[in-house]
């Protein structure tokens, strides 16, 4: 972009770096240090029983919140319609013709 321009709406809603990036180039930078860290041998992955223990620990200090099925319910209509509201934005496959 030249110094002298006004950046587009584009670019101000898609932000600078990371964040502006497609999804699809964020996954593969992501995957690229999840792969760094297994082979420096410094990944660290919960086994069932380190997930229960970590679950446990997390309910007595106050930060788990166990939903209820209408918590649950509630939660999930939101996200549709959320990700609905916002499906415009999401870039779409050119379909072949």
């Amino acid at each position: 972009m030249d110094t002298n321009q006004e950046p587009t709406q584009e670019m101000k809603r898609r932000g600078r770096g990371f964040a502006g990036m497609d999804a699809d180039r964020q996954r593969q930078i992501a995957s690229l240090g999840g792969r760094a860290s297994h082979q420096k041998g410094t990944a660290h992955e919960f086994t069932p029983d380190e997930a229960r223990a970590a679950g446990r620990a997390a309910h007595a200090r106050g930060n788990a919140h166990e939903f209820t099925p209408e918590e649950a319910r509630e939660a999930g209509r939101k996200g549709g319609q959320a990700r609905g509201a916002n499906r415009h934005l999401q870039p779409q496959p050119m379909q072949q013709q």
